[in-house]
């Protein structure tokens, strides 16, 4: 299959074992992954609200949309029970992860779920930009630095990340872009996982101390990823005995710095792609993606507040 990048990127895509060292980015350079993330989800999130992609999976055999939408995620991972799932998906209840895995499997396998996927994503790409004056400049030149970015990233204790970047890439550079995003978004991913996890956060107390912070509110959050009021309120409880929220459940000083910790290590262990990408070529990239992004907010595909958190317009 085809990789659907020009000779000239091809050649320059680094070996993932000469990957430079993390920590090599100054602090302001660090939240470039931040600036990245938030620029790129809007492409990835078309996946879980796109029409075209709903109508996909549900032609996969995959009916709903929590089926579609683990099936669909997980596939990489292959015919995996309940546990890695929820483990690498990390703040889903593992009750809810447990009413769709592995039953997704006996319907529709891992390979059709991906496939199912891509077939949806291309759709809703091609109602997004098909005939879009420039766009299939932008999202070709887009692709080839995303690929590049992903073959310079760090997998190490990245399972589902790594999972991800094993996969061929689509010969079609719309699907190569949306792909390395994912994979990009992932890998991150796995790293914000392993950043609330040090800080003693667990996957329900996560929603909880973001919400108490000013992120999505709990009526967003809560029904999308499946805990109870009963598990809401442990793990408030938890938070609360911690000295991170107070009795009204709003973040005291040191839940905000608590949570500020665990965003800058998420960005500080994804820096390594846009380190060896260069502040020159990360900032075309984002260029590129800024009118992508903004053209799919713009026509209400993704919508802005979301359950995954994702903001418009992104930081610079």
């Amino acid at each position: 299959m085809g990789d659907g990048l020009t000779d000239a990127s091809r050649s320059a895509v680094p070996d993932r074992r000469r990957t430079p060292a993390q920590g090599t980015l100054a602090p302001m350079e660090a939240s470039i992954a931040r600036t990245l993330w938030a620029t790129a989800e809007p492409l990835h999130a078309l996946t879980y609200f796109a029409p075209e992609v709903r109508a996909a999976t549900e032609a996969a055999g995959l009916r709903g949309f929590w089926r579609g939408y683990f099936a669909t995620r997980a596939a990489p991972l292959g015919a995996v029970g309940p546990g890695p799932v929820t483990a690498a998906f990390y703040n889903f209840a593992p009750t809810m992860v447990a009413r769709a895995v592995p039953e997704v499997w006996a319907s529709t396998p891992p390979e059709r779920a991906w496939a199912a996927r891509l077939d949806g994503i291309d759709a809703a790409l091609e109602a997004c930009f098909g005939g879009r004056p420039g766009s299939d400049d932008a999202l070709a030149e887009a692709a080839d630095l995303a690929v590049e970015a992903v073959a310079a990233a760090p997998v190490e204790g990245r399972v589902l990340g790594a999972a991800y970047a094993g996969l061929p890439w689509p010969a079609s550079p719309r699907l190569a872009l949306w792909q390395a995003l994912t994979v990009l978004r992932e890998l991150r991913g796995d790293g914000h996982n392993a950043a609330l996890l040090a800080a003693g956060i667990d996957g329900c107390a996560a929603h909880v101390l973001f919400a108490a912070t000013g992120g999505s509110a709990r009526g967003v959050t809560q029904p999308n990823r499946g805990w109870t009021d009963e598990d809401w309120d442990a793990a408030a409880g938890r938070l609360a005995d911690r000295g991170l929220i107070d009795g009204e459940r709003t973040a005291t000083e040191a839940g905000h710095a608590r949570r500020a910790g665990v965003e800058a290590a998420t960005d500080r262990l994804a820096t390594g792609p846009w380190a060896a990408l260069g502040p020159a070529r990360t900032e075309r990239l984002r260029a590129l993606l800024v009118p992508l992004s903004q053209a799919v907010v713009g026509a209400g595909v993704v919508p802005v507040p979301n359950p995954i958190g994702s903001p418009w317009p992104p930081p610079r």
